[in-house]
């Protein structure tokens, strides 16, 4: 019998995703299917029930129902449990709906696979203190970066996420001036995500050249930030890798294979490449 997977989300029609896993099942030799599915908010448990219920293999989770789901799982990762977030559905054997979270992780490795891993003794400063920064934040804890900072346009939210890894939380103000202590730098904001967003989160005045920048936004590919970066001579890591390695950490799950995300990250750069011809 065919299997199926899916992305749940309100909205979820832009969703790259499909595409992506449908390549994957392809270069795999899987006989399977992947596929978006509107879920209208309040109506995540009636989406859980008829996934269930339809024999769905698994499934990924978008904006904006990574918290909402979560009652309706039978059980949930230690690190999903920590990030009160899910973005993958993993169908156990006997039947019971396992909840995990790839964003942090996927992060982690689309990082180190720009990287060196000896660079996690270097301070980290997190730019934002939302769903996304917790998630990163936690990962890169969990794999072992042990000098990280957080700032955010509200204070309080940054202490929130330090008081949870034991880091240090800045205002922007403070981050600015600061930032060259810093060995890698984060954006988690939504500044980037469009022409209307565009611009710098933080003022990169005081940035050492020898810092590595890395943007959770991967459309555009290069963003404002990223490109003041590369302009100060910095090596940057766009968000691209990030939205590859989620997916593929939740196809291994599902299927026990890992993808080949170097040639995905090839195929989804030409394709935005094309697609602003």
């Amino acid at each position: 019998m065919k299997k199926w997977y899916a992305v749940i989300g309100d909205p979820v029609s832009h969703s790259k995703s499909p595409a992506m896993h449908e390549a994957w099942f392809g270069e795999s030799g899987i006989d399977a299917s992947y596929i978006p599915v509107h879920v209208p908010a309040g109506t995540v448990g009636d989406a859980v029930a008829s996934l269930r219920r339809l024999g769905a293999s698994g499934w990924n989770v978008t904006v904006p129902h990574k918290q909402a789901i979560i009652p309706y799982l039978d059980e949930v990762d230690p690190l999903a449990a920590e990030m009160q977030a899910v973005n993958t559905v993993k169908v156990l054997p006997d039947g019971r709906l396992l909840g995990m979270n790839t964003d942090g992780p996927g992060f982690v490795r689309s990082l180190e696979e720009r990287i060196r891993q000896s660079r996690r003794d270097e301070p980290v400063l997190i730019i934002g203190a939302g769903g996304a920064a917790n998630g990163i934040a936690l990962a890169m804890k969990q794999a072992g970066y042990g000098k990280i900072a957080v700032c955010n346009r509200t204070v309080e939210k940054a202490e929130a996420l330090c008081s949870r890894i034991g880091g240090e939380a800045l205002s922007l103000d403070e981050a600015a001036e600061r930032l060259g202590e810093f060995g890698t730098l984060i954006q988690t904001t939504p500044v980037g995500m469009s022409t209307a967003t565009g611009g710098l989160p933080i003022s990169i005045g005081n940035l050492d050249p020898g810092a590595v920048v890395a943007d959770i936004v991967y459309s555009p590919l290069h963003t404002d930030f990223l490109k003041a970066a590369m302009k100060n001579g910095n090596e940057i890591v766009d968000g691209l890798g990030m939205f590859i390695w989620q997916g593929a950490l939740a196809f291994n799950e599902w299927t026990g294979l890992m993808p080949d995300t170097l040639g995905t990250r090839q195929r989804l750069i030409a394709e935005m490449e094309e697609s602003t011809c």
